[in-house]
């Protein structure tokens, strides 16, 4: 029997081998080529662009304002006496002349009568020392009486004559005394809570220090809301020609409003800068039929701080923090690229770009995360709403 050469019983089965590994290796590469992705474009990932929105913004100084009433009264006792009656509800409109309180009258009726009854005895004298003065004066023509005679009628006459004007003054008092004895509302407006209650005895006069507080009223419409300018917003309103900024509009709103539904007009500003704090006061007057506005509340108010202007306004989210500058991602040929801007205020929900952007510029407003500065990127139109 012939013998098979060592070598080929080794070889063949390895080369057998071999060639199934190869087979297979070619049928992975086959299977992976059908099954993977196509490269990605040459021309980079996509991203939205879009011009920034041209539009005529007017910058704004916002500030905290509180509101006040523009007339604030309280009412106290203008006699003493005791209090008989209470004529209002706690917390009520009232309008002014409507009667509120009242202190018991009879001390001050009994008054009123002596008063009068002075004033009637003192212009009866006052007609006697007349008569007497008259005939005085007729008989000293004659010589039958002395001119001392004379002299001393004409002194009693003035005398009676001055005291009838005190007992009329007296009586002017007396009836003053009895009308304060009804405390009327002087302004109209919303009334507080009474502090004296029925049956109390309160004071009042000219000679009292502190008159007893019965309760305080304020008005309702219109109403103040007062707020503190910056020493730099009050230099910037004067460099604009502002420098009264009386009449000028102001915008404001409540707590829980969005936007500035309500308008108030600049009435007042005051003469100095305030040195502890920097700041200066103004005054706005705004309309409050509805009654939405209480004095002491707090809300926000805007003032505008230059004139209307054309701008370049982009939103937000396309705007780029690189340590302490602002960048807006441009693309222009298919590349990226930042430009620092100077921003603005938000206006309607976009940013205004006060400097380093151009009317022209493609922004990035979408797709930032795969934008890297001078990388190729395939930009795709879009809208700034």
């Amino acid at each position: 029997m012939q013998s098979t050469p060592r070598g080929f019983r080794v070889t063949l089965p390895i080369l057998l081998l071999g060639g199934l590994a190869a087979l297979g290796v070619l049928a992975g590469i086959a299977s992976f080529s059908s099954n993977s992705p196509p490269p990605a474009a040459a021309g980079g990932p996509p991203v939205t662009v879009a011009a920034p929105v041209v539009r005529k913004v007017t910058d704004w100084a916002e500030y905290t304002g509180q509101f006040s009433a523009v007339d604030y009264v309280e009412i106290r006792a203008r006699v003493s006496g005791y209090l008989t009656e209470v004529h209002f509800t706690d917390g009520q409109m009232v309008n002014k002349g409507d009667l509120l309180f009242t202190i018991d009258p009879r001390p001050y009726e009994i008054a009123l009568a002596s008063a009068r009854a002075k004033l009637d005895q003192a212009m009866g004298t006052r007609e006697y020392t007349k008569r007497q003065l008259a005939r005085a004066s007729q008989l000293q023509r004659q010589d039958f009486v002395a001119e001392s005679t004379l002299d001393q009628r004409t002194e009693e006459s003035r005398g009676a004559g001055a005291s009838s004007q005190a007992a009329m003054a007296a009586v002017r008092d007396a009836e003053l005394n009895l009308q304060f004895t009804r405390v009327t509302a002087p302004i109209s407006g919303r009334i507080s809570a009474k502090q004296v209650s029925v049956g109390n005895l309160v004071t009042g006069g000219p000679s009292i220090a502190s008159p007893t507080l019965l309760t305080t009223i304020v008005s309702q419409d219109p109403i103040y809301v007062g707020f503190e300018l910056t020493d730099a917003d009050f230099q910037a309103q004067i460099r604009r020609g502002a420098a009264s900024l009386m009449g000028s509009p102001v915008q404001l709103r409540l707590s829980g409003e969005t936007g500035w539904p309500r308008e108030a007009k600049l009435d007042f500003i005051d003469n100095q800068i305030d040195k502890g704090t920097g700041t200066i006061r103004a005054r706005a007057i705004v309309a409050n039929g509805e009654q939405q506005l209480t004095a002491g509340a707090f809300g926000r108010v805007r003032l505008a701080a230059s004139e209307p202007y054309d701008a370049l306004l982009v939103p937000d989210t396309a705007i780029v923090t690189d340590q302490s500058r602002k960048l807006v991602m441009t693309v222009k040929d298919g590349t990226v690229t930042p430009k620092p801007v100077k921003l603005g205020p938000l206006d309607g929900g976009l940013r205004v770009v006060k400097d380093g952007l151009g009317p022209d510029d493609q922004v990035i407003i979408n797709g930032l995360m795969r934008a890297r500065p001078g990388a190729k990127v395939t930009a795709q139109p879009g809208k700034i709403e």
